[in-house]
């Protein structure tokens, strides 16, 4: 009898350490989808992704993007480059260019008023504005689509250099 009561008593309590620790780490992690990412300023980064948000985007982006950008956001082969014109091609938007140096703000306001311009004022790209077609959630969701595209280390590189632009 002693014997069944031992028993009783270890699968009681091995029970209970199960269900504390599934409500202590099982929850975190059935709430947050996202890879933890080390940044390199040592920011522990969690990458969720709205899948909606993603979607829309990709749909977006395919619909007005694709045609300069390319079907993938490779942009233009010799984007670093200037074109007979002295424009700048469209630059690729999937993590092997420069767009995660940029800021939300910096790339919605690129989207938004199109391209960047020097100090005289004139424009650097042929990107248009696209202020009077997509409003500001279809803006955040063709962003939130090509950063989706962004490997890991590039997408922490971008998150540190946010972090600091929001900070100021």
């Amino acid at each position: 009898m002693n014997k069944v009561k031992v028993y009783f008593f270890r699968g009681t309590l091995l029970f209970f350490i199960v269900i504390v620790m599934l409500l202590q780490f099982g929850c975190d992690v059935s709430f947050n989808d996202g890879k933890n990412l080390q940044t390199l300023s040592g920011t522990n980064v969690s990458r969720v992704l709205d899948e909606m948000l993603v979607a829309e985007g990709k749909w977006i982006f395919e619909e007005n993007c694709k045609g300069c950008h390319g079907a993938n956001a490779q942009g233009a082969i010799n984007w670093k480059q200037t074109d007979a014109d002295g424009f700048y091609p469209p630059p690729p938007l999937d993590g092997s260019g420069h767009a995660w140096h940029h800021s939300s703000m910096v790339l919605k306001d690129v989207i938004k008023y199109g391209s960047v311009r020097d100090e005289q004022g004139r424009a650097k790209g042929k990107m248009p504005a696209w202020e009077n077609k997509l409003d500001d959630q279809q803006l955040d969701a063709v962003i939130s689509w090509f950063q989706s595209l962004w490997p890991d280390p590039v997408y922490a590189s971008w998150f540190d250099r946010e972090q600091r632009a929001l900070a100021q």
